[in-house]
């Protein structure tokens, strides 16, 4: 059955902001603890120590759900309708790491859909960890972000397990999410993410790779005015320049217009 969804590319350009029709189906495509007295009155956690608390998942009760056909994020039950998903691929390039710290200070959180060529080095692999630990949920987005359905089976496995294996070896925790390069999965990366316990996750509307978009300004008013913003948008962002320089703004934007920014640990992942 053919689905329709927002294609709007991930890298270079390769798609646009329209309305595609997709068959999705046509490709082949996660004793108590004794707690010592210390008999300092009022201890204080180091910076450090915060945030390594903040990089411990925590268990959360499920409050929302994504939608598999529009790719929006649902209130389960009473939570909150109006609410956006921030999320961030090609990660950790240049900017990851900045954009991270910007989103802390923000007190919101963000996924990052990390690409293995890019945490293939230690000193790769430290900005990532220091992005974990400063809380963010990290989600795969393949090695080397290839179009999936060029691919055989065994290419699709390599490309997503190795960077499942790669960040539970930097960060100690195995990605809870997935996106496929250009938001185009198969049958087998649905069976590989399965298998994996990850949540498949495309999104709803972005804009930073499009030319006109790659300064602060346009991409701030375009990322808050989009005809595509509402109730349970995910937004699709980048590790670029001018998108950490316009970050600070978009959030505070969408705040001022009365959304929240949902917290990815709230998410219902595969049973």
């Amino acid at each position: 059955m053919a689905l329709m969804f927002i294609v709007v590319g991930c890298r270079n350009g390769e798609t646009n902001n329209s309305l595609v029709e997709t068959d999705l189906q046509a490709h082949e495509p996660d004793e108590g603890i004794i707690i010592e007295e210390k008999e300092e009155e009022n201890p204080t956690l180091s910076e450090s120590d915060t945030e390594m608390e903040d990089a411990v998942v925590e268990k959360k009760e499920a409050m929302y759900k994504i939608n598999e056909k529009t790719w929006a994020v649902e209130p389960i039950e009473e939570a909150n309708e109006k609410i956006v998903l921030l999320t961030i691929d090609d990660a950790p390039d240049k900017h990851g790491l900045e954009m991270a710290h910007t989103l802390k200070a923000l007190g919101v959180k963000a996924i990052f859909f990390v690409n293995g060529h890019f945490i293939d080095t230690e000193d790769e692999a430290a900005v990532l960890k220091e992005i974990y630990d400063l809380g963010f949920p990290i989600g795969n987005h393949t090695f080397s972000h290839q179009n999936l359905t060029t691919l055989e089976k065994k290419e699709q496995l390599k490309e997503i397990v190795s960077v499942n294996d790669r960040v539970e070896e930097i960060t100690g925790e195995r990605p809870r999410f997935f996106r496929a390069p250009f938001g185009v999965n198969t049958d087998e990366s649905r069976k590989i993410a399965a298998e994996e316990n990850m949540l498949i996750m495309n999104w709803t509307y972005g804009y930073d790779w499009e030319k006109e978009y790659q300064n602060k300004e346009a991409l701030t008013q375009i990322m808050l005015n989009s005809p595509y913003l509402n109730h349970g948008a995910n937004l699709l962002m980048h590790d670029r320049a001018w998108t950490s320089e316009a970050l600070e703004g978009i959030v505070k934007g969408l705040q001022e217009k009365g959304y929240e920014i949902v917290d990815p640990n709230l998410l219902k992942m595969p049973e």
